[in-house]
Order: structure tokens, then sequence, then C-alpha cells
């Protein structure tokens, strides 16, 4: 006999919106029991009758038609949780889009204890607001009161106006050290432990989102947006390395939202790259060539026309299309012999040429024409020697491609010595994309013409000892779920 579920878990919340939506319930009646049930917030509950997930509800949220909200899962889960410890408020425009994709009205999903702390600015809002409306202002008809001097008190009105106006909740000093922390945490992943550097970055998204949910000068709610747009491209990238693609796509789309509000070319076209990235490794391959485009349609400095198109290269070279391969390439190249100015973060926002020979030699290899490649890798690790930041995982993709060079020149004597960098990694260090070229080397080296010598068998059974120990295995054993 099959137990019953355990109460409060997911199988048991389940059973109960099945049997509830089978006897005719109402979403809000499924709400109302969810919440007396489990006892859980208002927020949770309604999710819960609607058995979605935080991430499905950020989605939901981020996506939704009108006034922007920006969410992902851990702000959804705080949002639930207010307010209560390690919560956040949640802001008059978060409850109408939480309420609008729940379908319900935003009174709905507070309490008492909500009542009790929102601000009685809110309420008074929420009490006379109209039904949701696809995208319908927040805006509220107030009969004002008789005024004995309507003039006096015209002006009076402004002057408060003004006041709350020049009011900021940001200075100059503190949106200078918040880039200045962009800049560190983006040199710093080149070379440091992806996940300690995952926190430090979420924390200082975070602090982003909570400074953008209060008050500031439009000038300054710009540059918080830069900011925030950074650091959810830097969580994208991190998040697809470390082995979850599908939140790292989320955060590319929020990254997009925060370019798209701040009005910034230069971010813009650092997010098409990061989302290119993603769509690549998620084998979207049309989607990576689409982003790459995108991003190089706008017009900015620095080195990210050339990482564009390199990506725009490297997945045509994985779709087999050899033409469009070499012409992005050629495109690279003009775009470095063109570069004007400097990237405005760097770090992993920055493309020096060793990576660009990285590129060159992956795609050169994909297309029939290793010997190219091999001189490449040759560039590309002559290159790293002389810079001062080494970002290992660059360097271990081009060792791989020098390996897959060697092979498909007939030189698989050659392999081992080439992979002996990336096999003495740590296993923290052995990131989803670098773990997937050495599969991708395996599985070349096994239908190659030296697939049963013994330099290629020795090769290959060390790669899959090696990829059996890498970093988005080791967070997917240890959390479940991995990073989202």
């Amino acid at each position: 006999m099959t137990p019953p579920p355990k109460a409060g878990s997911k199988a048991d919340r389940d059973a109960l919106r099945h049997e509830m939506t089978a006897a005719g319930c109402t979403t809000d009646q499924i709400a109302t029991e969810m919440r007396v049930r489990l006892r859980v917030r208002p927020r949770e509950a309604w999710r819960h009758a609607l058995g979605w997930t935080l991430q499905e509800t950020a989605e939901r949220v981020s996506s939704r038609p009108g006034p922007a909200v920006a969410a992902d899962a851990s702000l959804v889960g705080k949002w639930e949780k207010w307010p209560g410890p390690s919560s956040r408020r949640p802001t008059l425009q978060v409850l109408v889009a939480l309420a609008a994709v729940y379908g319900c009205d935003a009174e709905a999903i507070l309490d008492i204890e909500d009542r009790r702390m929102l601000p009685e600015n809110d309420l008074r809002v929420l009490r006379h607001r109209a039904p949701e409306q696809p995208s319908a202002p927040l805006l509220v008809a107030v009969v004002p009161p008789y005024d004995p001097d309507p003039v006096l008190s015209a002006a009076a009105e402004s002057a408060t106006w003004a006041q709350w106006a020049e009011a900021t909740n940001v200075g100059a000093i503190a949106l200078e050290q918040l880039l200045a922390d962009v800049r560190t945490l983006a040199w710093d992943y080149l070379t440091g432990d992806a996940l300690a550097l995952f926190g430090r970055t979420r924390q200082l998204r975070d602090r982003v989102f909570a400074l953008l949910e209060g008050h500031q000068p439009p000038r300054q709610s710009a540059d918080l947006y830069v900011a925030a747009g950074y650091l959810c491209g830097l969580l994208a990238w991190m998040t697809s390395d470390l082995g979850n693609l599908r939140a790292a796509d989320t955060h590319g789309r929020t990254a997009w939202l925060c370019a798209e509000n701040a009005g910034h070319d230069g971010l813009r076209a650092w997010v098409c790259s990061t989302r290119s990235k993603v769509a690549l490794w998620d084998g979207r391959l049309r989607d990576a060539v689409t982003h790459a485009r995108r991003g190089a349609l706008v017009s900015v400095g620095g080195t990210v026309g050339a990482l564009l198109a390199c990506q725009e290269a490297d997945a045509w070279s994985v779709l087999g299309a050899a033409d469009e391969a070499g012409a992005a390439l050629a495109r690279a190249e003009r775009a470095r012999e063109n570069i004007g100015g400097e990237d405005d973060i760097g770090g992993l926002f920055s493309c020096p040429q060793a990576r660009q020979e990285n590129y060159v030699s992956a795609v050169r290899l994909r297309i029939g024409q290793p010997h190219d490649a091999l001189r490449a890798t040759e560039t590309a690790l002559a290159l790293l020697a002389t810079q001062p930041v080494r970002a290992y995982g660059t360097e271990a993709q081009i060792h791989i491609a020098q390996a897959g060079a060697l092979i498909d020149c007939g030189e698989p004597d050659g392999v081992m010595s080439a992979l002996m960098p990336v096999l003495a990694m740590p296993a923290e260090r052995r990131m989803g994309p670098v773990t997937q070229r050495m599969r991708e080397l395996a599985a070349t080296m096994a239908h190659g013409p030296a697939g049963t010598s013994r330099a290629t068998t020795t090769a290959r059974r060390s790669i899959t000892e090696w990829c059996a120990d890498s970093a988005p295995r080791h967070l997917a054993l240890s959390s479940g779920e991995g990073v989202g």
C-alpha cells in the first residue's frame, strides 16, 4: 500500500488542489484552504493554489505586460514571507503584478499582518484601485476637499512635491562604489571560485534591487539599472557555467529589462553576448545567432563587437554552416582592428585577443580546418602567457581545442600533453562549458582514425574520469537542483 504524501509536501499540495478543482472549487477557495492547512502567508497560498514554483511565478511576473517588475525565485520567496524574517516588503507595483498573474484582486493576497505593516497610502490606493487591466497605470480618482485658497494650496503642493523629488536613497559616491564593486566581481570571476563569487554577486544585486524599490532622481535610477543589469548578466553567465541554463536565461531576460530601462547601449550589447552564450550551450543555436546579431546592431566602443561576431561564428560552426562561420570570424577580426575606447566593466565583460583566438580555434576545428585551429591555439597560449590575469576557463578551452586539432592533424600522441593543464584543474573549476568541450573531444576521439590507439584510449579514459568530478555535478548533488 502506498503511504499518503507527507503533509505540506508538493505531492500533498497537488493532491489537495486536484481534489478541490474536481469538486468545482475556485482558485480563491483553494488558496484559502492552502493557507489554513499549510499555515503559510496569503501570497504563498495563492501560488500553491495554482501549482506554480517560485521560478515559474517569477517568470510570469517579469514577462507580464504593463509596468516592468523584475523578479526571480529568491525575490518572490522574500515577498511571500514578508513581514517575517529574511523577507522583503512587496511594493505597490509588485502587489499589483502578483495579483494580476494570480488572477485576483491585490487585497486578496494580503492579510491583517500585511495591512498593519503596509504604508497607509498603499492601502488607500489598493482600496480605490479599479480591477487590473493589461497595461492600466496605477492611478486613483480622488475628489479634492473644499479649499478656501486654492492658489496658495497649489503652491504648497508643488513645494512638497519638489522636496520629495529632490530626495534620494543613494548618492553619487554610493553609485560610484556600486559600479566599482561590479567591476571587481567581473574581474574576480576570471580566476576565483565560481560558487563564492555567485553568492557575492547575488548579494550585491539584491542591494541594488532594494535601492531601485526606493526613491531617487531618474538619472540615478538609470545608473542603478545599469549596475543591476551587469549584475544579472554576471549571474546569468555564472549560472550557466554551474549547469542551470534555464535559470541563466531568466537572469538574462532581467538583465535585458534593466538595459532597456537604463537606455544603455553598452549594457544592451553585453547582455546580448551573455544571452547568446547561454543559448549556445542550451542547444538553441539559432537563438544564439539572433542574440549575437542583435547585439552587433548596437554601436558601442570596447571589445564587445569582436566577441559578438565570435559568438555568432561559434553558433554557425556548431550548425555546420562553414561559410557563415567564416564570414563571422572575418567580422570579428575587423571589429578588433577598429576597436574604439575601453570596456566599461572589463573582466568577464571584455574580449582580449587571447579570448578571441579561443573562439577562432574552436570554429576552425569544427569547420574542418585543423591546421588553422592549431595555429590559433598557439597564438592564444602565447598571448595568455603575457597577461597578468589568466582566465582559467578560457585557457582550459584553448588546451582542449589544441588537443582536438592535434587529433585531426594526425598527431594523437600529443593529446595528453596538451590536456595535462586541463586534467590538473581542481573540481571546483571544472565549469559546464569546459566539461562539455571535454565530452565532445572524447566523442571525436572515439570516432576518429586513431580511435583505438593506445594514446587515444588513455586520453579518453582520463577525460571520462575528469568529467565525473565537475563543479556542476558537485553542485547538483549538494543542492538537489543546482543554482537558480
